[in-house]
């Protein structure tokens, strides 16, 4: 997809603005509704089977529509189901089962930034110091986050679940980024997220057995900070907010903007995570973990806006990592 310059004018840009941070409101949502659930006895990976699958049988029809993608895309599909959807959300949401939702999802956000390894490394493209340097402070703030001084305090299982849905979004991203300057034959992006929730949600079926989920919690209340709450209510925010409608505000927000602007906005969303963790469930950081926040979320910006531009396609260029932010918004599912 790609942004033209009258897009951006006007009244446009105004909507597009909103619709990115009502994405972002909604994505940072999802951590906090999911973690009394948790609490109240249902398994992570069984969360993430109720979110994922819900969400496909919502997205069902846009997935009939895009039939073709299914012969025209398969590995782009099936690698976007297995590491966009099955990967980050398992990892997410057990990450959160054992640390704070806003530190999980912080640790997440260093994404952006160990994309440039996959540049530098990989693609054997240069990256600039810019770059460097925000992955330097990306780094350093996430020491501020989970305070090395104090001998990583934190869960360490949980720490290396965070690192893993950071990891599975650096895959989330090089796919995104396949055939994007394919102009007219590039995948739609409602469709690949269909079915990529689909895919998921089949790999989940299989793995976490949801037959053996303890259904009888979604039928009482949960308890949030002390508060009862209806687990269904809790559920449907999940699958309606959290994860379609996140999804498709966030698309469309980048056709109104540029994919660099989206993805400022986008970084909110751990600051809403945070937020609503720190308000609802009681979820209280210290002021180094805040600052470090800070920190990973200003490291991570400067080293994805610092990512290599992609060259004209008259010039036969390779598409840049930063234009994956086009699909992000699920990123993390988040």
């Amino acid at each position: 997809m790609h942004t033209s310059e009258s897009s951006q004018a006007g009244p446009g840009k105004r909507v597009g603005l909103g619709l990115a941070l009502g994405s972002a409101v909604a994505f940072g949502g999802s951590g906090v509704a999911a973690k009394p659930l948790i609490e109240a006895g249902l398994d992570p990976l069984h969360v993430v089977w109720l979110r994922v699958a819900g969400a496909a049988l919502v997205m069902l029809p846009v997935a009939v529509r895009h039939r073709p993608l299914l012969r025209r895309r398969p590995a782009l599909l099936a690698g976007f189901g297995l590491l966009a959807v099955a990967g980050v959300q398992a990892c997410y949401f057990g990450a959160l089962s054992r640390i704070p939702v806003g530190v999980a999802l912080l640790i997440e956000y260093l994404a952006p930034a160990l994309i440039l390894g996959w540049v530098r490394f990989v693609q054997r493209r240069p990256v600039t110091r810019a770059a460097v340097f925000g992955v330097v402070l990306a780094v350093g703030g996430l020491a501020c986050v989970v305070e090395v001084w104090s001998g990583l305090s934190f869960d360490a299982v949980g720490l290396v679940l965070a690192l893993g849905a950071a990891c599975c979004q650096v895959g989330y991203f090089v796919l995104s980024d396949q055939d994007s300057d394919a102009g007219d034959d590039a995948p739609d992006p409602l469709g690949v997220i269909a079915y990529g929730l689909l895919i998921g949600a089949l790999v989940l079926s299989v793995l976490v057995r949801p037959w053996t989920m303890h259904w009888s919690v979604l039928t009482g209340t949960v308890r949030m900070n002390g508060t009862p709450v209806a687990a269904v209510a809790l559920l449907a925010w999940i699958v309606l907010i959290s994860t379609v409608l996140a999804y498709v505000t966030g698309v469309v927000s980048v056709r109104l903007l540029s994919p660099q602007v989206a993805g400022v906005v986008a970084s909110l969303e751990a600051v809403v995570a945070t937020v609503l963790a720190w308000v609802l469930l009681g979820e209280h950081l210290s002021a180094p973990q805040i600052v470090g926040g800070v920190v990973v979320l200003v490291g991570a910006f400067i080293a994805q806006s610092s990512t290599p531009a992609k060259r004209p396609l008259a010039a036969g260029g390779e598409g840049a990592p930063v234009k994956a932010v086009v699909l992000s918004r699920k990123r993390r599912l988040g």
